[in-house]
């Protein structure tokens, strides 16, 4: 497979690190987790369950854009895992490369919220579900992509997800 950038996306609790994790190693592809990149501030303000607004994701997701531009400039493939919410925050990641291909994990809430109370400590509280779901838009028609029900395995996820890749190189 061609050097590709994804990004798997979607609201806290899906699964994206895993799926992300097992789709780089599968594609031997760099792995970077995007939370990683949130400014302590941004941490500190989820973590007591205040949401994070267009402002406070702004420099957050400059630096994903720049991580995608910098692999898409050496021709290396790269997993990065991003909320990826709304349809504009996805617009300015496309920037560092128009073939961007987004992952975007899809669940039921109760089931999302299940797993946010099993996992230990991570900076977002249950609390935030809900406004990540009221925020979320999905994929467009510009958008090159693929929906997957976060009801399979972390590893099936990843498969599909190669399969979807596959199908969509250009």
């Amino acid at each position: 497979m061609p050097d590709r950038r994804i990004v798997v996306m979607g609201v806290s609790g899906c699964g994206k690190s895993s799926v992300a994790r097992l789709l780089a190693q599968r594609l031997d592809f760099a792995f970077v987790e995007g939370d990683d990149m949130h400014s302590p501030s941004s941490l500190d303000k989820m973590a007591a369950g205040i949401p994070l607004t267009d402002a406070d994701r702004e420099d957050w997701l400059h630096r994903l854009k720049q991580t995608l531009q910098d692999h898409a400039a050496q021709r290396s493939g790269v997993v990065l895992t991003c909320s990826a919410l709304k349809h504009r925050y996805r617009d300015l990641l496309r920037q560092a490369d128009a073939q961007l291909f987004f992952v975007h994990l899809h669940g039921d809430r109760a089931l999302i919220a299940e797993r946010m109370r099993m996992r230990e400590r991570h900076f977002m509280p249950l609390a935030l579900l809900d406004s990540q779901f009221a925020d979320l838009e999905p994929l467009q028609p510009d958008e090159q992509g693929v929906v997957l029900d976060i009801l399979h395995t972390p590893q099936e996820l990843a498969e599909q997800a190669a399969l979807a890749l596959t199908d969509d190189t250009p």
